[in-house]
């Protein structure tokens, strides 16, 4: 865990509305250097937005956002120099083989020894037999690690993933899971990750935040959570909130005795 560590990524009762309806409402979290941070919730309860308000590419219209203790817009090329991100559902050019891909965010980032990098990572994620590939021919398990390895080039102190196994089948979404947790043990960076996928959340994140409508439903360890709603596993307690909006606490065992 990372408790004690610099906090890295802060939003502080961050909201977003869209023609009057809120998107976002008094969001607000705190991620630390060497945490990883499972940001969750059924499609449509926020994730996407709040992914979009941290990087810069949407505007919040109340609350502030911080990264390594500066307000995100007026330093926001310093903090991106300093983050990555990675999406399964955003693409690269795909007319570059991905090598060139590769090499030209090497160079907005200027990564040192660039080719070096990147072949590292390529083995790394045990793709280095598509270096040469077409990016636009690549199956969308392949675009995701292709993904990864862009996300990984500037080696950031700060790393965004959203669903990083989407579309990977069950031996490479453990690989994922595993190199995430290397990343996180080498670099002590801090990680954001968003998924659908509650074994990668329970295998994967220290601390969990649920989100529906915008705004946070509940907030713990996954042993926590899972605990605290009477539920069997995570993903009772993703469908109890996708279906209900609601968890409910159960009481500790001492007080239901009592009560008995």
């Amino acid at each position: 865990m990372a408790d004690g560590q610099e906090v890295i990524l802060e939003a502080r009762e961050l909201t977003r509305e869209f023609n009057g309806v809120r998107a976002l409402d008094r969001f607000s979290f705190q991620l630390r250097r060497g945490e990883i941070l499972g940001l969750l919730g059924a499609n449509g309860a926020g994730k996407t937005t709040a992914m979009n308000c941290l990087l810069g590419l949407t505007l919040p219209t109340g609350g502030g956002l911080f990264a390594f203790g500066m307000p995100l817009q007026p330093h926001r090329i310093e903090i991106l120099r300093r983050t990555n991100f990675s999406s399964a559902y955003t693409a690269l050019p795909a007319n570059l083989r991905v090598w060139q891909n590769l090499l030209v965010f090497a160079k907005i980032y200027q990564v040192p020894k660039p080719r070096q990098r990147i072949a590292a990572l390529l083995e790394l994620l045990e793709i280095s037999h598509l270096e040469n590939r077409v990016t636009g021919e690549l199956s969308a398990g392949e675009s995701t690690r292709v993904n990864l390895c862009k996300a990984l080039l500037n080696d950031p102190e700060l790393l965004m993933l959203d669903e990083p196994t989407a579309s990977l089948d069950p031996d490479i979404a453990d690989k994922v899971r595993k190199l995430v947790l290397h990343v996180r043990r080498e670099s002590n960076c801090g990680i954001l990750y968003t998924s659908h996928n509650m074994r990668d959340i329970e295998e994967v994140c220290d601390r969990v935040i649920f989100l529906h409508k915008g705004r946070i439903i509940t907030e713990g360890t996954p042993t926590e959570i899972v605990g605290r709603a009477g539920s069997e596993s995570l993903e009772d307690v993703f469908i109890k909130i996708a279906r209900d909006g609601e968890v409910v606490d159960e009481p500790p065992s001492d007080e239901k005795e009592v009560k008995a």
